[in-house]
Parts: C-alpha cells; sequence; structure tokens
C-alpha cells in the first residue's frame, strides 16, 4: 500500500515541481531608474545608529509594517511627509487618500524627482519598489489602482517618514536636507506649501 501511494504522489508531485511558476506581476508601467548612488551615502553602521530599529528595518533592508499599525495610515492632517532617512521631501497631504490597504496612499510624488523605481521580484510578485531618490531608502511600492488624475497608488510605510502639520516646525533633519540638498523644484513645493 506504501509503495502505491508513493507512485501515486511521485507520478503528481514531480511533474508539479517541474513546472516553472511564473511569479505574479504587479509592475506599474514605471521603468526602473535607481541610479545606485545618492546624494547622502552612509555605511550601515552609519544607518544603524541614524535611524531607530524599526526605521533601519523599512528604510535599509526593505521591510514592510503591518497593515494598519503605522503612525500615518489614517493621519488626515495638512501637511509634507519627509524621509525618515534623510529629511527630503516626498508627498504632500493633498495627494494623500484612503485606499483602504492599511498603509499611507498617496497618488504622486512632491516633485517628479523625489522617488526612484526598483523591480522587486520578492515573495513570489513582481512589484514597482519606490525608493527616495536621495539615499535609495525603501519606501513602499506603487500600484496602478490609484485615483485620478494619476491612477497611481503611492503604497508607504509610516516608519519610512516623517509626517510635518502645515504651521509646524520642521525637525533638524529636514532643515539640514532643504539647506543642504535640496534641489529648487523641492524648495518651491516645501515653501509653496508652507507658505514661507
Amino acid at each position: 500500500m506504501k509503495t502505491l501511494l508513493g507512485i501515486i504522489l511521485a507520478a503528481v508531485v514531480i511533474p508539479l515541481m517541474s513546472q516553472d511558476i511564473k511569479p505574479i506581476d504587479m509592475r506599474v508601467d514605471i521603468r526602473s531608474n535607481d541610479p545606485g548612488a545618492y546624494r547622502i551615502d552612509r555605511d550601515e553602521d552609519a544607518w544603524k545608529k541614524h535611524l531607530s530599529p524599526m526605521q533601519y528595518y523599512v528604510l535599509r533592508e526593505a521591510g514592510t509594517e503591518r497593515p494598519f499599525t503605522g503612525e500615518y495610515h489614517d493621519n488626515q492632517e495638512a501637511g509634507i511627509y519627509f524621509s525618515a532617512a534623510t529629511g527630503q521631501p516626498l508627498f504632500l497631504s493633498d495627494t494623500k487618500f484612503d485606499s483602504g490597504c492599511g498603509w499611507p496612499s498617496f497618488f504622486e510624488p512632491v516633485t517628479p524627482g523625489a522617488v526612484y523605481y526598483r523591480t522587486d521580484r520578492s515573495f513570489g510578485m513582481i512589484r514597482t519598489e519606490v525608493i527616495d531618490s536621495s539615499s535609495g531608502s525603501h519606501l513602499g511600492h506603487v500600484f496602478d489602482d490609484g485615483p485620478p488624475p494619476t491612477g497611481l497608488r503611492y503604497c508607504m510605510n509610516s516608519a519610512a517618514m516623517i509626517f510635518v502639520s502645515r504651521g509646524g516646525e520642521l525637525p533638524d533633519i529636514v532643515r539640514e536636507y532643504m539647506e543642504k540638498h535640496a534641489t529648487d523644484q523641492e524648495k518651491e513645493a516645501v515653501d509653496g506649501f508652507f507658505g514661507t
């Protein structure tokens, strides 16, 4: 009996194992444009000192928060979301929407050059990873099921961002970024939003 069961299992399982299982393709029609070199560069020991353990896990190890647990998933205040790695401006609250996915979702970055894209082939899927353009730190992924005008959903991790409400004081990391690294377009977007 055991021999017969073994033969039947082998006849079913071995052909299945030899098939090419195609990953689910969830990529957005955005080309990977990660240059691999960034304005702000630290070694991993310096990143570990600079970031909390959760921030390091998300930003530097491409980790993901559990849905509905992040600080900003339900935030509805007016303000700007900055990279927790560098202080770079990423998203305006005007572009945030409730996607129901459990992570903060936006339909476009604050400026076209605020983020870069990578093809992510992890976990049996092919997705478009979003990283900040100043340090290459992982923010989340972008999908093509968002609202108009872009039709995109930038699904971000709260731990990857710092939120500053309209009228709030910019933290040191953001002020330093704006003084030393910000592009003219980034300065214009931040100044315009905060009315400075």
